[in-house]
């Protein structure tokens, strides 16, 4: 058996070229998918996808590219089995699954500790178009760079990116501030 590929922490895709928080930890989209199959009622992909969005107020949502092949691990796994209905593969836990899932019932409520964190945390990625621009200027920088990084270089920019991070997360000056 095989595990799915290293995306299986799923990423939110901010804008198209940039990545928000991780959403899960290693090994927790497994979980929450046993989870959902848990109920008794079979799911499909897509459903799957959609209630996970759900989980999370529509601040995230998990690309089939990652979905898919946990679905598949997890069905190699035997801890799931697929089958037909009309144009769609339907998913269903096994007892291996439902064994598994209690054997992992404190890694689960982690698994959803950690979900209410992301979610809040994701609320909070929505920022101003300008803001956005700016980052997207910053990485577009970052990319640009020579690839020749002199210590010197890589000192200048980590002291750039700390200071500016440490003023952002301060909040403005008493200057900026308007009664």
């Amino acid at each position: 058996m095989r595990e799915p590929a290293p995306n299986d922490p799923l990423d939110r895709r901010v804008g198209r070229s940039e990545r928000g928080p991780r959403v899960f930890a290693p090994g927790d989209l497994k979980l929450l998918l046993l989870s959902m199959l848990s109920s008794g009622r079979p799911g499909h992909g897509y459903e799957l996808i959609r209630q996970i969005e759900a989980l999370f107020d529509g601040s995230y949502s998990p690309s089939p590219g990652v979905i898919y092949p946990t679905l598949s691990f997890l069905e190699e796994a035997e801890l799931i089995t697929g089958y037909i209905e009309g144009s769609k593969r339907q998913y269903v836990i096994t007892d291996s699954g439902r064994r598994a899932l209690d054997d992992q019932a404190v890694a689960l409520e982690g698994v959803r500790t950690r979900i209410d964190l992301s979610r809040r945390a994701l609320k909070g990625q929505d920022r101003p178009p300008e803001i956005h621009e700016a980052v997207g200027n910053l990485r577009h920088a970052l990319h640009l760079h020579s690839g020749h990084w002199t210590p010197e270089e890589i000192e200048r920019v980590r002291r750039l990116l700390d200071d500016t991070a440490k003023a952002i997360a301060s909040g403005p000056s008493p200057q900026e501030k308007t009664p």
